[in-house]
């Protein structure tokens, strides 16, 4: 298909959030970028032609003949998921450094053409471009519910200059009861290279089913073809229910896949708003596609926004691109798996890209030592424009070996990270651990104990400081965000108070938070004793032994539906931290009783702990990942 003729300029982006741009995220490693890195500008709705208001949903491959392939979606009158869109691509023969001008793949005429979803056969060169359609808005709204959508292919035997008319696939991969929602990708697929099936095309899908009165099931699924793309069909299926009130598990969306160096196929997804803890998810396939080895696992301690990612294996070091504001979309960052994807390094372990707010993205190798990431990104809004970067593995730095930690003396725990440089002082009870407000904290690793649910809990720890101002947060349990379920205890003296807040989600109702002040900042240098207690439907906290602040409780899970983790000394995402001293951190999955409360957590206490962190000792690094 040739490019089409610009079109009369249309209506501008309407509004953009416009927020501030804040500093770089939790523990986000930032890296000098030259000469390692490198990146451009590559769709911007205020340069390119064509009268977009807005570009989105980046995708990119890599042809036979070395040509970068970037896909994006052309949005017409606004940025809305539903409205008129075309697939736009543009070309790099040089690894990415230059590309060419904006071309019009299809031609959304109104309606909405988007989700792409490319993929290359190496024996033909044939680069197959799956898309889904579904009729256009023109009021920026979402596509009603039940959404009619149906999966297209395109197809390119010239590098990408032109296209095929676009086929309809609904026959062979959508079937009959996935009838509410339907996507394609949108993320580059795979050809097998090895194991039962070298030379399958493989493409992530998700879809919905209605049932004439609500959507019933989720569906996450790979689709196949063993012919360079002439045919295919609907291969592993991983189908989660929708309870009759709204809620499910899991809603596992916008896959991204890669194959192991063991042949296994490797896929990560979005996860929104399921109960299980976290935001990314993932399975193996490990039959070439056919079927998945077991159904999606969420990563509750994987820090990301709701947001597609990409995955892609380098050597021996599998890659993972996605914002790491637990909250936000912002903080692109790059992470690495040195286990096939069975775990992740942390935040503080990742490579930032930009500190801006950033959204989808996408990788590829763009030559044999280089990597494109192709990615939303912005200073005031993640659909600013979408960017290309491209880096080396040097640029990520060789893998870290094992940071100091502290111990953990719950039953059967690890220990914890201690990150910054954090350092033993004199404490309340033995030593203590100091903080000076700028990189130090402690970090625990995942323990499903740790989710404290919708129980009674006592959070309880000892601290000191002067900070006259700024958020000092001493520990945090959960997510991050007006929305996400979480328990949290700081200070705040710039408003003359330390509090102690939660926030729960009961069923399909929206999320609720219940707070407790004291009236004094409690700066005054001396250590105090803090203690969060949820029970007898209250949240009561406790200052040195007493109840100061009480609160009707709010019902519901304080671990759900959100990545999770427990800090000491800062927030969740890394945005604020603690300067001052922090000593004995306790938590229990009951109501401590009034009298063990003040007499200071005594033996009597010592059941039902879920974390016991005495702070008075840091071990030294190890050798490990």
């Amino acid at each position: 298909m040739p490019p089409r003729p610009p079109r009369p300029l249309r209506l501008a982006l309407a509004a953009s959030c416009a927020l501030a741009l804040s500093p770089p995220p939790a523990h986000a490693r930032p890296v000098d970028r030259a000469p390692a890195f490198e990146e451009q500008v590559l769709f911007d709705a205020a340069r390119d032609p064509g009268g977009y208001a807005c570009f989105r949903i980046p995708a990119i491959v890599r042809t036979t003949d070395g040509t970068l392939l970037a896909f994006a979606e052309g949005r017409v009158l606004d940025c809305g998921d539903a409205g008129d869109i075309d697939v736009v691509l543009k070309r790099s023969t040089d690894g990415g450094r230059t590309w060419g001008p904006l071309q019009v793949v299809n031609d959304g005429g109104g309606d909405t053409h988007g989700n792409p979803a490319p993929v290359v056969d190496r024996a033909t060169g044939r680069v197959l471009l799956l898309e889904t359609y579904n009729a256009g808005r023109t009021d920026a709204a979402n596509c009603a519910v039940p959404c009619a959508r149906t999966p297209h292919l395109q197809h390119s035997d010239d590098d990408g200059r032109t296209w095929s008319v676009p086929r309809d696939l609904r026959a062979e991969i959508l079937p009959p009861d996935w009838n509410s929602w339907y996507a394609t990708g949108p993320v580059h697929g795979v050809q097998l290279t090895g194991g039962a099936h070298p030379g399958r095309l493989v493409v992530g899908v998700n879809a919905e089913t209605w049932d004439g009165e609500q959507v019933t099931a989720h569906h996450a699924a790979l689709v196949v073809s063993d012919d360079g793309g002439e045919h295919w069909r609907t291969g592993a299926t991983d189908t989660w229910p929708v309870a009759a009130d709204g809620t499910f598990r899991q809603k596992p969306s916008e896959l991204t896949l890669t194959e192991r160096a063991d042949g296994a196929l490797l896929v990560s997804g979005r996860e929104e708003n399921g109960t299980d803890l976290g935001h990314r998810t993932q399975a193996l396939s490990r039959d070439g596609g056919d079927t998945f080895a077991a159904p999606f696992q969420a990563l509750p301690d994987l820090y990301a926004p709701q947001v597609r990612g990409a995955v892609l294996r380098m050597g021996e070091r599998t890659l993972l691109s996605v914002p790491a504001d637990p909250d936000r979309r912002r903080s692109m960052t790059v992470r690495s798996s040195w286990d096939g994807g069975a775990t992740w390094d942390g935040v503080d372990r990742g490579t930032l890209v930009t500190p801006d707010w950033s959204g989808y993205s996408d990788l590829v190798a763009a030559d044999d030592d280089t990597v494109g990431l192709l990615y939303e990104g912005g200073t005031s809004d993640a659909r600013d424009e979408i960017r290309f970067a491209r880096f080396t593995e040097d640029w990520l730095g060789p893998r870290r070996p094992a940071g100091p930690t502290t111990a953990d003396l719950a039953p059967g725990a690890l220990p914890a990270v201690v990150l910054g440089g954090a350092g033993t002082t004199d404490g309340a009870v033995g030593g203590a651990l100091a903080f000076d407000g700028a990189d130090d904290a402690v970090r625990l690793p995942f323990d499903g104990r740790q989710a404290l649910g919708a129980g009674d809990f006592t959070a309880s720890l000892r601290f000191r400081y002067s900070a006259a101002d700024g958020e000092q947060p001493l520990l945090w349990m959960g997510g991050i965000g007006t929305t996400q379920p979480q328990v949290w205890l700081r200070a705040e003296p710039g408003n003359g108070r330390v509090q102690g807040l939660i926030t729960a989600r009961d069923g399909a109702a929206a999320p609720r938070a219940a707070w407790v002040r004291t009236d004094r900042a409690l700066n005054d240098g001396q250590w105090h004793r803090l203690s969060l207690r949820r029970g007898g439907g209250r949240l009561t906290l406790f200052v040195d032994g007493t109840a100061t602040a009480d609160a009707a409780d709010v019902p519901g899970s304080v671990s759900r539906n959100s990545p999770f983790g427990v800090h000491v000394g800062e927030r969740m995402d890394g945005r604020a931290r603690f300067a001052g001293a922090v000593d004995d951190v306790h938590v229990w999955n009951r109501a401590l009783t009034g009298a063990e409360i003040a007499a200071g957590d005594p033996p009597a206490a010592t059941g039902n702990t879920v974390l016991h962190l005495p702070l008075d000792r840091v071990d030294s690094a190890g050798t490990g990942g």
